[in-house]
């Protein structure tokens, strides 16, 4: 069956109200402080990126089913995600499994070099048509596996993966440019190896070698492709 992914009729002052009190009581009370990603989240509409049955709730402080097991990340973590990876102007990034494209259009208003790989066929197409929409020859978009990167265009000064990994790849690493950063929410285990939740890092190249900083526990929905989901098995 196919999905669409479009807004509904409701008024547009009613998500630009949603889009405020999104910046307000979700990403400003969690340390969101760079103005950038606050401007942009603030305007971008959220609702045109998820299935026209779930605007509604587009902008709730959660993930948003998608297609299958995919999702578009909850706000705030991608916002928290993106500040720590302290993206310059002019400066090469790569997201990875951006699904219908918002992570790739609010990197796109930071730097005007984003590469976008995206595995699922319809999720492709609807990321293709958002990015033609809103970053018109700002994003470079490729059909493929997230987890092999996008090794025509490396090196990239950051990069970003959508969901939750079992680990990061070295290709990834291989991947980045010197001082490059990396920013995802790697999977964490409880006692006796027991599933527990995600924790967010950055990781930064330096000197060829890699340096990890943990940044805040997260729990998020997967990303395809990188191996086993973080949600708690019931």
């Amino acid at each position: 069956m196919t999905q669409t992914f479009r807004s509904s009729a409701a008024p547009a002052a009613d998500f630009a109200a949603a889009r405020s009190a999104m910046v307000e009581s979700q990403l400003r009370p969690n340390k969101v402080t760079d103005q950038r990603i606050l401007g942009i989240m603030g305007e971008l509409p959220r609702e045109l990126f998820v299935p026209s049955h779930l605007v509604g709730v587009a902008y709730l402080d959660d993930d948003i089913p998608l297609l299958g097991s995919r999702t578009l990340m909850q706000p705030m973590i991608l916002a928290r995600l993106l500040q720590a990876a302290d993206i310059k102007p002019g400066e090469k990034l790569l997201d990875l499994a951006p699904a219908t494209g918002y992570s790739t259009l609010v990197a796109a208003a930071l730097t005007d070099k984003v590469f976008a790989v995206e595995p699922d066929a319809v999720l492709h197409k609807e990321l293709e048509a958002n990015v033609a929409r809103y970053a018109p020859g700002r994003v470079t978009v490729r059909a493929g596996a997230p987890v092999e990167g996008f090794l025509a265009h490396a090196p990239f000064d950051v990069t970003f993966i959508n969901g939750c990994v079992e680990l990061v790849p070295q290709i990834l690493f291989d991947q980045l440019a010197e001082g490059g950063r990396l920013v995802a929410v790697v999977r964490k285990y409880g006692p006796a190896h027991a599933a527990h939740t995600g924790e967010a890092r950055l990781y930064r190249k330096t000197n060829g070698a890699l340096d990890t900083q943990p940044l805040f526990d997260a729990n998020i929905a997967p990303a395809p492709g990188f191996a086993a989901p973080c949600r708690f098995a019931l």
